[in-house]
């Protein structure tokens, strides 16, 4: 029975992969996480805004990462392929 514990236990955990993804949508630049925060909020009222935000969000992305240099290409291409593209590659 204890094994079967540490089995449930061990699939909960989230993998190192998973961990990386969530920790970039988290810990950024304040211009970059407040149009992210915008950008979510918007798809998730269905906002008439959502390709303003969309422009900004992607504005935002590429001064973090080529202007800035807040955030690596690894980083940038994470949240443009995520949130602007929806997962697919562009």
């Amino acid at each position: 029975m204890q094994e079967k514990d540490v089995d449930v236990k061990a699939a909960a955990e989230p993998s190192v992969q998973e961990l990386r993804e969530r920790s970039y949508e988290f810990g950024l630049p304040d211009y970059l996480q407040h149009d992210l925060d915008a950008y979510k909020e918007g798809l998730e009222k269905g906002s008439s805004l959502l390709d303003c935000l969309w422009g900004e969000l992607y504005g935002s992305i590429n001064t973090a990462e080529i202007s800035a240099g807040a955030i690596t290409p690894e980083h940038a291409d994470y949240l443009r392929k995520k949130f602007l593209w929806g997962g697919q590659e562009n």
